[in-house]
């Protein structure tokens, strides 16, 4: 596959309420625990099973490293890393398209007893200084969001001057040379790669359907950001899911039985190349 096999115009006609209709009908991670929605134990249960499926997050984010200086987040959804950030000693800006994923967020922070340390604004991240005021941040995170957007671009353009000098951007996008866009080309496309970005954006979350999802290489991952001002300082390819659908659902953790043929070192190499997450630390020069 070359650069040339991500259609990035393939989005462009998507109206914005489509993609928050999409978020607003199942905020993302909505069903990572059996019990009431809002409770301690709901929300307890929602971070345990976010960080074992996708241990590299806190990693990545590096929670402990912004304890005392002021971090935007750009897609919130119901604030598992913003609650992170909090917990560490971040004061956060948190920012959401989904009214009832910022619902969940809000009622999260005051069950944390955190809604002192997180604003939470309702924007879209393409119009962001229009609802968010322009101020400088030590971090702007923003994972597994902007890929989502119909013109990712200019998300990127309103975030950079949310950054300060010398602070640091953190983002994930989808990974177009990864396991999981194989297996939904060959599983769902049955083998279309000319229809792969159709395919891709409707199996690309556990709620099929989704209107908007963009994947990128890494050399496309790297020139978003460049393209705006940005100086990548690290790129990485992570998590491959390795668990049976029909047992994760009922919050079993089995793996697949060729995952579970695997050494956990071939295994963290495989994720290093064919991963779904491309995650991309830049910085601005002070």
């Amino acid at each position: 596959m070359t650069d040339n096999f991500l259609c990035m115009t393939t989005f462009q006609n998507t109206s914005i309420e489509q993609v928050r209709g999409y978020w607003d009908r199942r905020p993302c991670n909505l069903r990572h625990s059996p019990l009431p929605v809002g409770t301690r134990g709901y929300f307890d249960q929602v971070r345990e099973r976010k960080y074992l499926v996708e241990p590299h997050i806190p990693a990545f984010a590096d929670f402990p490293a912004w304890a005392g200086k002021r971090v935007l987040e750009i897609g919130c959804g119901m604030g598992t890393d913003t609650i992170s950030f909090a917990q560490a000693g971040a004061r956060v800006t948190a920012v959401d398209l989904s009214e009832n994923s910022l619902k969940l967020a809000r009622q999260r922070a005051q069950v944390y007893g955190l809604a002192d340390r997180i604003t939470f604004y309702h924007a879209n991240a393409e119009q962001l200084g229009q609802i968010v005021p322009v101020e400088p941040y030590d971090l702007v995170y923003s994972f597994g969001v902007i890929h989502h957007t119909p013109h990712p671009e200019r998300a990127l353009a309103q975030l950079r001057a949310y950054v300060r000098p010398g602070g640091q951007v953190k983002i994930m996008v989808y990974h177009r040379r990864s396991w999981k866009v194989l297996g939904i080309v060959l599983a769902q496309g049955r083998g279309r790669f000319w229809q792969a970005d159709r395919w891709i954006a409707r199996h690309s979350e556990a709620q099929t359907g989704c209107p908007v999802t963009y994947t990128y290489t890494r050399h496309q991952g790297r020139k978003l950001l460049q393209d705006h001002g940005l100086r990548v300082t690290d790129l990485r390819v992570e998590h491959i899911f390795p668990y049976r659908i029909k047992d994760y659902v009922q919050y079993r953790y089995v793996k697949e039985w060729w995952f579970r043929c695997l050494p956990a070192a071939v295994f963290r190499g495989l994720e290093h190349r064919l991963g779904w997450h491309l995650c991309l630390t830049a910085t601005t020069d002070a």
